[in-house]
């Protein structure tokens, strides 16, 4: 399924960014004074910019390395999560 233009911004947007609108589209629909058009198109752009950002913690989990410890000195790093 190819991307509606709309989408094509999220893509090159910080998480910080993203998180910010989403933070806002949430305040808008919340408040329920969106017409109903509006609120259905915001909350398709909101859906777009959760999964940008569940994307961008995923990958900055896979870079997170966990500190390896022997005798309370490190040693090294290994994968958080191991698979």
């Amino acid at each position: 399924m190819a991307d509606s233009p709309a989408e094509d911004d999220i893509k090159t947007m910080s998480f910080e960014a993203a998180l910010r609108e989403l933070e806002t589209i949430v305040g808008k629909l919340e408040s329920g004074q969106a017409p109903l058009a509006e609120s259905i198109a915001i909350y398709e752009r909101g859906e777009a910019l959760k999964r940008h950002c569940e994307a961008l913690l995923k990958q900055a989990e896979m870079r997170i390395e966990k500190i390896t410890l022997r005798n309370g000195q490190p040693t090294g790093t290994e994968p958080l999560d191991p698979q």
